[in-house]
C-alpha cells in the first residue's frame, strides 16, 4: 500500500476470526496523500490475530470510479457472512456508494448515490451501515436529499430476518432479551434446541432465561411468519 493511508474507522472481527477494516486513502494507485489529485482511493484490508495484513481491495482515485472511492467508515458483517460498507465518493455519479465484499476480497457495488435534485437519495455517506433484524441495511448521508441536508436510507438485498440476543453469552438461568421484528405470537424459543420459557413483551422484544441443559449454539424463535435464527451463537458459560 502506498501513500498516507488513514485507517480512520475501527475494525470488525468476522466469524472466521480475522479482523477487517478500511483505509481512507492508499492502495494500488500511486498518490502522495489524501489531498493529492492523484491520491489512491482507499482500501479494504484484513489482518489476522497474529498480525498478518492483506489488502483485499484497492479503490481507484476520486474521479471516474464506478466502484467508489474513499471508504471513511468501517465495515459490518451481515448474516450472509459478507462484509458491507460505504464510500464517500465515486460510483456512477461520484456521490458515494454502498458495496459488498466477500471475506476473500470480491467486491460488488450495490448502490450509487445520486445526490441533490436528481434521485434525491443523498450523497457522501461518511458513516457506515447497520443491519436491522428485518435483514435490511440502514445508514445516513451527509448531503443530498430533497433539501440537500442529507438523508436516512435503507437498502434491501434480500437477506432474511433474524433475532439478536442481549447479551450474547450467559449462565443457565441468566436473563436474556431477544430483539427482532414481528415477534408477536411467538410459540417457541430454543437455545441450541433446548426449549426455554419466555414472555413476548412487544412485537420487537422477548424476555427469557437460559434453560437448564442448554449448550452453546443458535437461539431460534418460532413465530406465525416463520422461524427466526439468531445472528450469532449464544455461548452458554459455566
Amino acid at each position: 500500500m502506498r501513500g498516507r493511508l488513514l485507517p480512520e474507522a475501527s475494525l470488525v472481527q468476522a466469524t472466521n476470526g480475522n479482523f477487517y477494516g478500511t483505509t481512507l486513502c492508499g492502495g494500488a494507485v500511486a498518490g502522495l496523500n489524501c489531498d493529492s489529485s492523484t491520491s489512491s482511493g482507499g482500501t479494504v484490508f484484513k489482518i489476522s490475530s497474529g498480525g498478518t495484513l492483506t489488502t483485499l481491495y484497492s479503490f481507484c482515485s476520486q474521479s471516474g470510479c464506478t466502484d467508489g472511492s474513499f471508504p471513511q467508515a468501517g465495515l459490518v458483517q451481515a448474516t450472509d457472512a459478507n462484509l458491507y460498507g460505504t464510500t464517500v465518493f465515486g460510483g456512477a455519479n461520484n456521490d458515494g456508494t454502498i458495496f459488498k465484499i466477500t471475506p476473500s476480497g470480491a467486491l460488488t457495488t450495490l448502490h450509487s448515490f445520486d445526490g441533490f435534485g436528481q434521485g434525491l437519495d443523498g450523497e457522501r455517506p461518511y458513516a457506515g451501515l447497520i443491519q436491522g433484524t428485518n435483514g435490511d441495511f440502514y445508514g445516513t448521508t451527509y448531503a443530498g436529499g430533497a433539501s440537500n441536508g442529507g438523508t436516512v436510507f435503507s437498502l434491501s438485498v434480500g437477506l432474511k430476518a433474524f433475532v439478536e440476543t442481549q447479551p450474547t453469552s450467559g449462565k443457565v438461568r441468566a436473563a436474556v432479551k431477544i430483539l427482532g421484528t414481528n415477534l408477536t405470537g411467538a410459540t417457541s424459543v430454543t437455545f441450541n434446541g433446548t426449549s426455554a420459557t419466555f414472555t413476548v413483551v412487544s412485537r420487537s422484544e422477548i424476555t427469557t432465561t437460559v434453560p437448564t441443559g442448554a449448550t452453546t449454539g443458535p437461539v431460534e424463535v418460532i413465530t406465525p411468519r416463520g422461524t427466526l435464527k439468531s445472528n450469532t451463537e449464544f455461548r452458554v458459560t459455566p
